[in-house]
């Protein structure tokens, strides 16, 4: 790593950097195509991290004209992620034939005389396996079972006689036990520490002199169990296969096993002071397995620490969980108990970030007693915070959403909690504007942006704009001062080059757009918040951007692709915390796209029974619209029931204050009147939903009204 780069200074979200970061490495390797081509070969792919994976998916999304050429390897249970590409071919490895197993078998053993009881046991025993034939052969050749005379290879004896490894971990033992005890000790605490070490580090654990572990090292290169890199005394040695680790690993006794993962934790605790944020994670693997928990917890905290700040949050996710699992192992005192407080709630708030608020619950409910009864402030803000976003989530239960955040953000002002006011202010912005509290909702927000201002965060800064455009001003119809914000957040977005900003506010832009009636720049914005989501798996961000891009389309009329956004949109729900009342209108508006695209029919009782389970008073009169739209286009039969429904929408929406979905309900309002041949009344309400759309600052849909009014 590069020290004082000046990095964390940047106001950048640990997101952005993260794509930063893939973006610079990216850009390496493709201008190094351009100087040369460039080949890279990674060997078994199902051991990949999360973020390196990610890499290479961005790195293949780019390659297709570049001069680059990826190779890898992996096991057969390896699902990869990149998805079928025209210039990606998969190789399955098979079992070699007889023939071809002769063939190396011969090449390993450098000569083409073998005898045919010999040929018949490698067969036999190894079944086509590469790497079997290749130990086996160097395991007869150490137990001294094969010999050779006159240029040909015998079994050294009959074979009756002769005691043969069954398995490829019984062969590879077979060479280590024929093997010195010194040398086979050294092997032994190397596949502890890793399948790569270092001779610094090997040799503080050995307890040998300089000359004798080089001595037992050479041994370990002279039998090619290992390879050694580098130059001496900065040389690694790394195992062969990643199988022979596995296999002398688990041949340790557990006791001894269990000393050793101690000693080498303590031993790079040493040896890397200066850098040991480098080996967070591998310290703590070795204190779990030496059973050492309180030194794993304390280095697991670090590890998630670090994550979170370099954006992977995924990795930060995971290491809080083997913390949390650390820190449960310990024998329970007051001390260990607050430390599982802290760690569940930080677990938890990790959790919320990614919108995974049931999970967020699930991390903090086994604590939750604890720090409240404990009056454990530090943490009990973020608890209900944590609380509040699930109730109204998951949930949908607003009063109890707003008791929970208001209750987080009266201790986050009594302890200076900025990030539980940030959080809890953002929430209950977003929670009163989904009840129709606008000034309240924009008032909440209003704190959240000077606590980011304030902080001087410009992504922190777009993040809230872009809330406050779509949930406190589109929701409230003030188009103009909407429309005006999302731009302003899109331009702090852009300058920050920061991922997770950009994702909101492209896809709250968009939103704009669409109140406004510009379609075509509403479906551009969308599409890029779409690629943003996908980018950082922001799923639940996602499915709002689906739904209005599916809705642009319905009034586009290219219903196809309404269709398909809406089905996407319901698709990928299965993978956030998506709130029920939004799930039940999207049902409802895939229906109507399925039957304006291809006429299907609709169950009307399921329809019904959609509607009856919202809960979100900001959509009650929009899925009460779409009803009556959907009657409209049944049949002129369903007029007077059509007519019900949008009466209905618009007394919903005038209760709630939402005047831009009372100028689309006259809208609709109207087409009912057309459709009954009542010309002076379609003009009429047409006359009103034109006359609110412009005063909510919706042009494009005050300019289409008009067309339509002119045909009248």
């Amino acid at each position: 790593s590069v020290q004082d780069s000046g990095i964390d200074k940047i106001t950048m979200s640990p997101d952005a950097k993260k794509d930063r970061t893939m973006e610079a490495v990216k850009r390496i390797s493709l201008k190094g195509s351009e100087i040369r081509p460039v080949i890279m070969a990674i060997e078994d792919l199902h051991w990949i991290d999360k973020s390196s994976e990610d890499y290479l998916k961005i790195l293949l999304d780019n390659i297709s004209g570049a001069r680059v050429f990826l190779l890898f390897t992996y096991r057969p249970e390896f699902v990869h992620t990149w998805g079928v590409k025209s210039y990606h071919s998969q190789v399955n490895l098979n079992r070699l034939s007889n023939r071809e197993s002769l063939a190396m078998a011969i090449h390993l053993l450098g000569s083409k005389e073998v005898d045919k009881d010999l040929e018949e046991l490698i067969l036999e025993k190894t079944e086509g396996v590469p790497f079997f034939i290749e130990e086996l052969i160097k395991s007869f050749k150490d137990l001294n079972i094969i010999i050779k005379r006159d240029n040909k290879y015998y079994l050294s004896r009959e074979i009756e006689a002769i005691t043969i490894p069954a398995t490829i971990q019984d062969v590879m033992m077979a060479r280590v036990d024929a093997l010195p005890d010194e040398a086979k000790e050294m092997l032994q605490v190397g596949s502890v520490i890793e399948r790569e070490f270092n001779f610094e580090l090997i040799s503080m654990i050995a307890g040998y002199s300089e000359r004798e572990l080089l001595s037992h090292l050479s041994v370990l290169k002279d039998s090619e169990l290992l390879y050694e890199r580098g130059i001496f005394p900065h040389s690694i040695y790394v195992f062969r296969h990643a199988l022979t680790r596995e296999v002398i690993y688990d041949s340790i006794l557990a006791k001894r096993k269990k000393k050793l993962h101690g000693d080498i934790g303590k031993a790079i605790e040493d040896l890397y002071q200066e850098t040991i944020d480098e080996y967070y994670e591998i310290l703590a693997e070795h204190f779990v397995a030496s059973e050492k928990y309180d030194m794993a917890a304390e280095y697991l905290k670090l590890a998630s620490n670090k994550a979170e700040k370099a954006g992977a949050l995924a990795d930060a996710i995971r290491c809080a969980k083997k913390g949390v699992a650390s820190l449960e192992k310990l024998p329970v005192t007051d001390e260990v108990q607050s430390k599982i407080v802290d760690a569940r709630t930080t677990l938890g708030l990790y959790l919320f970030q990614m919108f995974y608020f049931s999970d967020a619950k699930e991390a903090i409910d086994p604590i939750i007693k604890f720090a409240i009864g404990s009056d454990y402030k530090r943490r009990i803000a973020q608890i209900y915070t944590i609380l509040g976003a699930y109730n109204f989530w998951c949930e949908e239960d607003i009063t109890e959403a707003i008791n929970n955040l208001g209750l987080a953000l009266k201790i986050a002002q009594e302890t200076n909690d900025v990030v539980s006011l940030f959080f809890a202010n953002q929430y209950l912005g977003i929670v009163r504007a989904s009840n129709s509290e606008f000034k309240k909702a924009v008032k909440h927000f209003n704190v959240a942006l000077d606590i980011n201002l304030m902080r001087k965060a410009i992504w922190g800064i777009s993040v809230v704009k872009s809330a406050l455009s779509y949930w406190g001003y589109n929701y409230q119809s003030k188009g103009d001062i909407a429309f005006k914000t999302s731009q302003e957040a899109l331009c702090l977005a852009e300058e920050s080059g920061d991922i997770y900003s950009k994702a909101a506010a492209y896809g709250c832009h968009g939103y704009s757009c669409f109140y406004r009636g510009r379609f075509h720049e509403a479906e551009e914005n969308l599409l890029s918040a779409v690629d943003f989501c996908e980018k950082i798996r922001l799923f639940n961000w996602e499915v709002t951007d689906l739904f209005i891009l599916a809705t642009v389309y319905l009034e586009m009329e290219n219903y196809q692709r309404a269709e398909m956004y809406y089905a996407k949109a319901l698709e990928l729900s299965d993978y956030t915390d998506t709130q029920p009342s939004v799930l039940n209108f999207t049902k409802i508006q895939l229906s109507f796209a399925k039957f304006m695209n291809s006429q299907e029919n609709i169950d009307m009782k399921t329809i019904y029974s959609l509607s009856a389970g919202n809960r979100l008073k900001i959509q009650e009169g929009w899925i009460r619209r779409s009803i009556g739209q959907i009657l409209l286009h049944i049949d002129n039969k369903h007029l007077s029931e059509a007519e019900k429904w949008i009466k209905s929408a618009i007394k919903e929406d005038r209760r709630n204050g939402a005047m831009w979905n009372i100028g689309i309900d006259y809208a609709v309002y109207a087409e009912m009147f057309m459709r009954k041949g009542d010309q002076v009344k379609a003009k009429e309400k047409l006359g009103e939903a034109i006359e609110i759309l412009n005063n909510c600052g919706a042009d494009g849909w005050v300019a289409k009204y008009e067309k339509e009014m002119a045909t009248l």
